[in-house]
């Protein structure tokens, strides 16, 4: 792998609020920030591009304050987009809750990125280049319109183009018939605790690393992400392990799995073995967590500064970024 992350998926607002806790139900909180960035996907392209991957849009974006703020957002990151600007409606938002311990709650509103059409995905199909890493969300696969369409769609991707299977919250959601076409078209399942306990009903991430791995094609690997844990890596042929993360005060965990999920594809697609690549990621989603808003992934010189006197830092950057 040595080509693009291509993003075939939802890029859009994220209204993040930080709260001292959530409410009970039917009362009410006093926010004590507020910021409007973009979000979704954006953390994973923006973590890949900052490690010097290429990193493309391949979703929809509408016309409207969220559409522009995307489309400002991505381009300040250098990403680029391979859909045009739909005129019938606006991108989508999130509301993002962050209570005290770091720890958020979300609640989505999709917009025009909820209607893809087949010719939306032929386009994108027909853009891919040998080597690219297409990235999917379970996001896109539970919409009504946008799930079927994106299954078929990764059902049909040649074998030079490796598929990374995010499921996000919203998996127990996404309809079989939509979901098993895409396991196995899947590379890598890189999804958190939750997640994993919600498609194999392990709570034991250990346990579920290994049952996903078995819901996917041979030669297929897995990632569990433990938030301040680290990860357990299920590398393809190889027994379930443990990746021990890195401690830091939790600062503002929003984008965390994005930032780790993009880091891992850019480190292994830079030529890092999958141990490697999930040292790395654990590296780069602490730093992320240490810093207030969604798109806080390092680029190079701030990944290795942040490694700074462990043997990962030369192992993946050697004396270049240091």
């Amino acid at each position: 792998m040595s080509g693009r992350l291509v993003l075939a998926g939802n890029v859009i607002a994220d209204l993040v609020i930080e709260i001292p806790a959530l409410p009970e139900r039917g009362g009410d909180v006093i926010g004590t920030r507020t910021e409007l960035t973009a979000g979704g996907g954006f953390n994973t392209l923006v973590a890949a591009r900052r490690l010097g991957t290429e990193a493309v849009f391949a979703g929809l974006h509408g016309t409207g304050p969220y559409g522009d703020l995307v489309r400002e957002a991505l381009a300040a990151e250098h990403i680029g987009t391979l859909l045009p600007t739909r005129t019938d409606g606006d991108t989508g938002f999130t509301v993002a809750l962050v209570d005290g311990g770091g720890e958020r709650t979300f609640v989505t509103s999709f917009g025009v990125d909820a209607e893809l059409t087949r010719a939306d995905v032929e386009a994108v199909a027909a853009r891919l280049l040998p080597g690219d890493v297409v990235q999917l969300s379970g996001y896109g696969l539970v919409m009504p319109v946008n799930g079927p369409l994106l299954s078929r769609f990764a059902a049909e991707l040649p074998a030079d183009i490796m598929v990374c299977f995010d499921p996000a919250p919203l998996v127990a959601d996404i309809p079989e018939a939509v979901l098993a076409p895409v396991l196995a078209r899947t590379d890598w399942l890189s999804g958190n605790a939750r997640e994993a306990r919600l498609m194999t009903g392990h709570e034991d991430p250990r346990t579920a690393a290994a049952a996903l791995r078995e819901r996917l094609a041979p030669g297929a690997g897995v990632l569990v992400r433990a938030d301040r844990d680290g990860c357990w890596l299920a590398a393809p042929g190889e027994a379930p392990r443990h990746v021990p993360g890195f401690p830091v005060d939790a600062v503002d965990s929003n984008g965390a799995g994005d930032a780790h999920v993009g880091s891992f594809l850019a480190l292994l697609g830079q030529g890092h073995d999958p141990l490697t690549a999930a040292r790395g990621a654990n590296a780069a989603a602490a730093y992320a967590v240490g810093r207030r808003g969604p798109a806080t992934a390092p680029d190079r010189a701030q990944l290795a500064a942040f490694l700074d006197g462990d043997p990962l830092a030369r192992r993946l950057f050697g004396a270049a970024d240091r």
